[in-house]
C-alpha cells in the first residue's frame, strides 16, 4: 500500500475513523434487519441508548441521530488514538493488517468490558451468531480501516 502523497495527521484520522463508522454501523443494520426484521433505526437508537437508557427507543430520529453522532465520535475517538499511537510504535505503520485486527481486539474488549457495563445500555447475553458476528465486525469493519487510513494518510519521517 502507497503512502499519500499529501500525508496529514488530520486526514489519517478523518479517513479511518468515517470509514469505521460508517461500516461498523451498515453491520449490525444489515445483519439485525436481515437475521430478525429489526428497523434500522433501532440501531441507532441502541447506542444513543449508552445515554439515555431504554427512553432512547421512544425518541424517534432525534435519538437515532443522537445514536449517530456518538458513534461518529467514537469511531473518530478509537482513530485518534491509533494515529497518535503509531506515531511511537512503528509496529502498529509497519504491518498495518495485523496491528489493526490486534487493534479492533482491543476495542472490543473495551467497548464491552469497560465502556458498555459503565453505560445505561440494558446488558444482554448474545447468541453465538451475534457474539462471531460482533467481533469480526470490530476486527474487521473498525480496527482495519483504521490501521490502514494510518497506513496510506499519516505523516512519518522514516516514511
Amino acid at each position: 500500500m502507497q503512502t499519500s502523497p499529501h500525508p496529514s495527521t488530520a486526514k489519517a484520522i478523518l479517513i479511518g475513523g468515517l470509514l469505521a463508522a460508517f461500516l461498523d454501523i451498515l453491520d449490525p443494520i444489515f445483519f439485525f434487519y436481515f437475521r430478525n426484521h429489526l428497523d434500522p433505526i433501532r440501531i441507532p437508537q441502541s447506542i444513543a441508548s449508552g445515554l439515555l437508557g431504554r427512553a432512547a427507543f421512544f425518541g424517534g430520529i432525534r435519538t437515532a441521530l443522537l445514536g449517530l453522532a456518538l458513534h461518529l465520535f467514537i469511531a473518530l475517538l478509537w482513530a485518534t488514538l491509533f494515529v497518535l499511537a503509531a506515531r511511537f510504535l512503528p509496529f502498529l505503520r509497519q504491518h498495518p493488517v495485523r496491528s489493526g485486527l490486534f487493534y479492533g481486539a482491543f476495542i472490543y474488549i473495551v467497548m464491552n468490558y469497560v465502556v458498555l457495563p459503565h453505560s445505561h445500555v440494558t446488558p444482554s447475553r448474545p447468541t453465538l451468531a451475534v457474539l462471531i458476528n460482533g467481533i469480526l465486525a470490530i476486527l474487521i469493519l473498525v480496527g482495519l480501516p483504521i490501521s490502514l487510513a494510518n497506513r496510506r494518510f499519516a505523516p512519518y519521517p522514516h516514511s
